[in-house]
């Protein structure tokens, strides 16, 4: 049976303008300043300085001459599709310089030198090999991802040098290569688990007591000694606590990722650039927008001058118009870019000033303790704008305080009631979490439901699963690996 249905939603649209300010708001300071420098290549009518041009006095006698000599109607608010080609059209009308914490930066600085693998294959020369033992050789350390390890099955390795090497071989040839391939440095490097790195690591270290026992802990009792059951290693290798203690620090000195500081150049270096800064001057908080956020721009003399030239013309050819239009939508779109700039201005600095003085107390302390609940929407209501305008300033800008550089997003959380029926932040309730775990004995750290009932002791009643969602966010291992001897 067939059903008809009608159905009505209600939508809204922005214009391309609101979505580039939106995006241009998004932008921090060293993305915002690459922005502006491209508009300012791509538009001739938009110059950077101080000098303001003077007022267009032909906007309105253009507006008013509708009809050329063979009385064609001109149109002012035209499209600049119809009259540029693609590159000349301003990138924002063209590109999407989105920083959304979805997307993944694509521009990533490489240092110079040697790559990983390539200082790898270097060392391989010092061995020799017949040329097939070579290929399985290179092949394997093309294999070491940048953590240091190999994470493949030696059956999988087999397959596909014979798929794709054309060399046939079997698993007990590429095992003895393996051999070869731990032999290089970084120690540890071709690992294929984290058990045979640090045992690759410790079998060339100068032989001791230490490290022997060492060795016999990874070999024998490596899942006893992840899990931190001690008192399961005391008794199974009848040693002292000091023996076990000597052992373990000898462990803990090595490198769980011996790739990872050869791999260093396919890292983005990022520099963060604070795009507000708060102060503290006669115990008053001041607020101040980084200069290199507040460019002078004005609009094109040289493209004015070109409109005045053609009012004074006593002729005024189809081409002559043509080229007028292509010049208005120019000026047009500079005019635009500045406006957009001193909103995104205004945006930035309202939207930081009322988040400054929600926050106040905690800026004038630099206690976490401090911090008041807040959500995004407590913002946008405040200043009367969007709660997705809020997020865009929130999520990307840094603010230089007293206490260092933070993130702005840091300062918005949940708010949840203590024992006396007070709203408190939840990262109140997370930096007392994290206090308690820094005191407690590491002998016998408190579990989580513990943990519980000393929070609800200090006036902050959560439940041991919200005790166990704090502590994972805060990266707090469970209590028995936080364990010491």
């Amino acid at each position: 049976m067939l059903k008809q249905q009608l159905n009505f939603k209600l939508s809204q649209k922005l214009s391309p303008q609101q979505i580039q300010l939106m995006k241009l708001i998004q932008l921090p300071t060293q993305a915002f300043e690459q922005r502006v420098k491209q508009e300012l290549e791509d538009n001739p009518a938009l110059d950077s300085g101080k000098e303001k041009s003077e007022e267009n006095e032909f906007d309105e006698e253009f507006k008013n001459d509708e009809r050329d000599d063979d009385h064609e109607v001109i149109e002012t608010d035209i499209n600049v599709d119809e009259y540029l080609s693609d590159d000349e059209i301003p990138s924002y009308r063209l590109q999407a310089n989105n920083y959304s914490k979805d997307d993944d930066e694509k521009k990533v600085p490489y240092a110079a030198g040697t790559s990983f693998s390539q200082f790898l294959k270097t060392q391989l020369q010092t061995f020799r090999f017949k040329d097939d033992e070579m290929k399985i050789a290179e092949f394997l350390v093309g294999s070491v991802d940048e953590s240091g390890y190999i994470r493949r099955d030696v059956p999988d390795i087999v397959d596909d040098l014979a798929f794709t090497q054309n060399v046939y071989t079997d698993e007990e040839t590429v095992e003895r290569i393996f051999k070869y391939v731990h032999k290089l440095d970084p120690a540890g490097v071709g690992a294929r688990s984290l058990q045979e790195c640090l045992l690759i690591q410790l079998r060339r270290k100068t032989p001791t007591e230490s490290v022997e026992l060492a060795i016999d802990i990874m070999q024998n009792g490596f899942d006893q000694f992840t899990k931190k059951h001690y008192q399961k290693l005391l008794s199974k290798f009848d040693i002292s606590e000091d023996q076990l203690r000597s052992a373990i620090e000898e462990i803990e000195h090595l490198n769980p990722k011996p790739g990872g500081a050869y791999s260093g150049n396919t890292r983005i270096v990022e520099h963060v650039v604070p795009d507000f800064t708060i102060k503290i001057k006669d115990g008053e908080l001041e607020l101040s927008l980084n200069g290199r956020n507040a460019p002078e721009m004005h609009v094109s003399r040289e493209y004015n001058n070109m409109l005045k030239g053609y009012k004074e013309s006593k002729e005024k050819t189809k081409k002559q118009k043509d080229a007028v239009l292509f010049i208005k939508q120019k000026l047009d779109a500079a005019k635009w870019f500045i406006e957009a700039i001193r909103q995104r201005q205004e945006t930035l600095f309202v939207t930081m000033n009322a988040i400054m003085h929600h926050q106040y107390e905690y800026f004038l302390s630099g206690d976490e303790r401090d911090l008041k609940p807040m959500i995004l929407k407590d913002i946008a209501e405040e200043i009367d704008m969007d709660v997705s305008t809020v997020s865009r300033v929130a999520n990307s800008k840094y603010v230089d305080t007293p206490y260092g550089t933070k993130l702005i997003k840091e300062f918005f959380s949940e708010s949840m009631k203590n024992d006396q029926g007070e709203d408190v932040s939840t990262r109140e309730i997370k930096k007392i979490l994290e206090i308690t775990v820094g005191e407690e004995d590491k002998r016998k750290p408190l579990t989580d439901d513990k943990l519980s009932k000393v929070l609800k002791e200090k006036g902050y009643p959560i439940a041991r699963r919200t005790v166990a969602k704090y502590r994972e966010q805060l990266d707090i291992p469970v209590a028995r690996l936080r364990k010491e001897i």
